[in-house]
């Protein structure tokens, strides 16, 4: 049965970086690093056998539109292990965790292009509330 906790510790997160690179392909290790030095950036795993194979990477926001909530940045299950009920296991983590914080909802953005995704978050009752437009600067 796998195993859920928060990696606070940089062997761990280590060991979670191939697990990353499968929702980033060109993420670097220096990179990937730099996410931990701000504070607010928690990244929870499910382990099987000591190795991960999910992850969800969170942090609490407030903003107009949505006031104090989790914003999902990442999360990714491992590609021989979707469809094993992992994300909606980290997703659930992820509410309770934000009730605890005394947050109002969860909130996450998805590519265009993720159509699988898409599916998956809308089966586990979110709902789209909008788009996001990003331009490179």
């Amino acid at each position: 049965m796998p195993r859920l906790v928060e990696l606070t510790e940089d062997d761990e997160r280590d060991r979670a970086l191939s697990v990353m690179r499968e929702l980033f392909p060109t993420l670097d290790a220096d990179r990937f690093r730099g996410f931990f030095e701000d504070d607010d950036y928690h990244l929870f795993a499910l382990h099987e056998d000591d190795a991960p194979v999910a992850l969800a990477g969170v942090s609490v926001q407030r903003v107009m539109h949505h006031e104090r909530h989790v914003w999902v940045h990442d999360l990714v299950v491992t590609e021989e292990r979707r469809g094993e009920g992992h994300g909606k296991t980290l997703l659930d983590h992820v509410e309770r965790w934000g009730r605890e914080r005394d947050c109002e909802a969860v909130a996450l953005a998805t590519g265009v292009d993720r159509d699988i995704a898409r599916l998956f978050y809308e089966d586990q009752g979110y709902e789209e509330w909008g788009s996001v437009y990003e331009r490179r600067l």
